[in-house]
């Protein structure tokens, strides 16, 4: 077995848009690192570095490979094991080839509810991929959707080389943890990941769980990615947080556009609103999780009259925003989130707000039959020749 550089040398590193340095090695950042001074909330940083269509790309003539990786995971105050640490999964050529649980590794441990989190050490693990067909192939390594993992060192007893252009679109997509998919049974069992491999294109997410609420450095980033295909899934966070009233939400949703317009004018862009929760639907939030483990609103339905956001008034608004900007946007579209999963399939929903794995593919083939149908907003005679130099900050 040879030591392959991670970083440098013939890998791509795919769906991160930073690599930072860390003790053991780099950790994939779904956020440039610009960012990070701007925001404060923890769990913004959480989310950017759980890997969810995160993949190391690569060719090679090799029958083994061995991954060593260091995880972080979670342990919640009564729970008697720390969090699963998901799967790592290897496609040759695209098609499935191996899944591996992801070694654990560090975990993070809370001695109650809200209190400080406390780091237990643990040491890289080493997943192994043996068996793999003769000749050269191209390989990806997909990380856990739900962990943080931090790449140590790839061996191959082969050949490795860079991975060759395919022509396939890029497609960014931002949305919350309905997009993260943190529940989904794999990293290729998301529902963008399923969405990309139907459409034949290469999906960059960019979804924060508990965090998609417009925030600017997340429109300045789209902005300026190389982009074939933009959706944007807006909404749930919003009105769980009571993040906006409507007020302040539609001007929000026009500054976001705003940005990235700035940087795709012509770039087919999806705006796609929440899917069905109960809750929320016509209650505004706050929203909490009961003693049942189901998500509750916590708002006064009274209130929706003087500005209060429910689910209904976010797809209400959303849909009258791309209208109005229409005449002059043509390559805006609009999807209702209920056509991805609706009223009737709340059963889906474990927790009254978050989809199971069997419904998070569902999900990705309903947006691709949208998506990418002949008459589909990401149709590829809808494409515009996208800005493939990325601008600096």
């Amino acid at each position: 077995m040879r030591a392959v550089p991670l970083v440098g040398g013939p890998v791509e590193v795919r769906g991160a848009l930073a690599l930072e340095t860390t003790r053991a090695g780099v950790m994939p950042r779904r956020l440039p690192a610009w960012t990070k001074e701007q925001y404060q909330d923890p769990s913004v940083e959480a989310s950017t570095v759980m890997p969810s269509g995160v993949r190391l790309v690569f060719r090679t003539d090799a029958r083994e490979l061995e991954f060593d990786v260091l995880t972080s995971t979670g342990q919640l105050p009564g729970d008697p094991e720390p969090r699963p640490t998901g799967t790592l999964e290897l496609l040759v050529d695209g098609a499935p080839a191996g899944r591996e649980r992801a070694p654990l590794g560090q975990v993070l441990r809370m001695a109650r509810p809200g209190s400080a989190q406390r780091l237990i050490p643990g040491e890289p693990g080493t997943v192994r991929f043996a068996g793999l067909a003769a000749g050269m192939k191209t390989v990806e390594l997909w990380l856990p959707q739900q962990t943080p993992t931090e790449l140590v060192a790839l061996r191959a007893d082969g050949e490795v080389l860079a991975p060759l252009p395919d022509g396939r679109r890029r497609w960014v997509h931002h949305g919350s943890s309905i997009s993260h998919c943190i529940d989904a049974d794999g990293p290729t069992g998301t529902w963008p990941v399923v969405a990309a491999a139907l459409g034949g294109v290469e999906v960059i997410n960019l979804s924060q769980a508990g965090n998609a609420l417009l925030d600017p450095y997340v429109a300045r980033t789209i902005r300026d990615l190389p982009a074939d295909l933009i959706s944007l899934k807006v909404g749930i966070n919003i009105v769980a947080l009571a993040a906006f009233r409507l007020r302040t939400f539609g001007p929000a949703v026009h500054g976001f556009l705003d940005t990235v317009r700035d940087g795709h004018p012509d770039t087919p862009l999806l705006l796609v609103s929440p899917v069905s929760c109960p809750a929320v639907e016509e209650t505004p939030g706050p929203a909490a999780v009961g003693p049942d483990g189901m998500v509750a609103a916590l708002g006064d339905p009274a209130d929706v009259a003087a500005g209060a956001l429910t689910l209904a008034v976010v797809r209400a608004e959303l849909a009258r925003i791309v209208a109005a900007r229409g005449a002059r946007d043509p390559h805006l579209h609009y999807l209702d989130g209920r056509a991805l999963l609706g009223p009737d399939e709340v059963d889906d929903l474990p927790d009254g707000l978050h989809p199971g794995a069997a419904a998070y593919r569902r999900m990705g083939k309903r947006f691709a039959a949208h998506a990418f149908a002949d008459d589909g907003p990401f149709a590829s005679d809808e494409v515009i020749e996208a800005v493939r130099t990325p601008r600096t900050h």
